[in-house]
């Protein structure tokens, strides 16, 4: 009798059990039971464009194109929980082996002969807006490397010596503005469910900042050299036979140049001589705009080892 009892209490506390269940789990959205969101920059096809202008024309002059590594966090069920950690630098600069994810240098470290200029950005806040765009707030940090040169005009001269180089940083408060972000975050497809047959996500996003608020900003850029960047490069090198007219590896890829200055004209004198290529005027105004084409690769995607982290070169 006594365990007849104790049985029928036992199927009284499943049964109760499992109406609870069903009453709860209607109510749990389902990005309760999604993971970190994490997602890491694919590095070989994220990149920036830096525009100088004004406010009335903030695209006048594109100043360069860079790379993008870092690591992006996205929590639908809570703005302030995300966080973008991005770092921008020229093509054909070495920054992405010292840099951790977050794009914060090891303390004491040493550039480089190639370090030159580094912007990285870290988020603060992020703002919903009313008209469906998200404000993302953070800290913009510039790096600037400079090596005093030495030349000793004489018999013995052999070439420049360089000093050891000396790391200047200022910060300034920026804010990048993503029209795209917003609907992505509201629209579902952030699910583990869509995540299933979902392993990217494209964004694009822009910051407008004036010299009066970073002024070495606007600087540094103009005086940096910014290479076209290349996306999904692959390179290959083809052997001959004897070694015979080899002339290196063969890349392939898709090149994003600095687009055509609205501002140059190609003159021309009668007959064609004197020619000296585009003759281009002076950039009007004093704002740089920073337009971010970015790809998010999630973590529970398997994509090629190098773009997961942005530390990987791409050469």
């Amino acid at each position: 009798m006594k365990s007849l009892i104790i049985h029928t209490l036992e199927l009284v506390k499943r049964r109760t059990l499992a109406i609870l269940i069903a009453a709860i789990l209607p109510t749990i959205s389902p990005l309760a039971f999604a993971d970190d969101g994490t997602w890491s920059l694919d590095s070989t096809t994220s990149s920036a464009r830096l525009f100088q202008g004004s406010a009335t024309d903030p695209d006048s002059v594109n100043t360069g194109v860079a790379r993008v590594a870092g690591k992006v966090k996205l929590d639908p069920n809570d703005l302030q929980n995300s966080a973008f950690d991005l770092s921008i630098y020229p093509a054909d600069e070495q920054w992405g082996h010292a840099l951790s994810p977050e794009g914060t240098l090891p303390a004491g470290y040493v550039p480089d002969a190639t370090d030159h200029t580094l912007l990285t950005f870290h988020s603060k806040r992020i703002l919903r807006m009313g008209n469906g765009k998200l404000q993302v707030i953070g800290n913009l940090t510039l790096t600037r490397v400079e090596r005093s040169v030495t030349l000793t005009p004489n018999e013995a001269y052999a070439g420049p010596v360089y000093g050891d180089p000396v790391i200047h940083t200022e910060t300034r408060k920026v804010t990048f503005l993503f029209p795209n972000l917003s609907a992505a975050l509201s629209s579902g497809s952030l699910t583990p469910v869509a995540l299933q047959n979902k392993d990217a996500l494209e964004l694009s996003a822009s910051a407008h900042v004036s010299y009066e608020d970073f002024p070495e900003l606007l600087t540094t850029i103009q005086a940096t050299n910014w290479p076209a960047v290349v996306q999904n490069e692959v390179c290959q090198t083809l052997s001959t036979i004897g070694g015979e007219g080899y002339a290196g590896p063969t890349c392939r890829g898709t090149v994003i140049a600095v687009t055509h200055h609205d501002n140059c004209q190609i003159i021309t004198s009668v007959g064609g001589e004197g020619y000296s290529g585009p003759v281009c005027a002076p950039p009007a105004g004093n704002e740089t705009t920073i337009a971010l084409d970015l790809k998010l690769l999630h973590a529970g995607s398997v994509p090629a080892a190098a773009t997961l982290s942005g530390n990987a070169t791409t050469r």
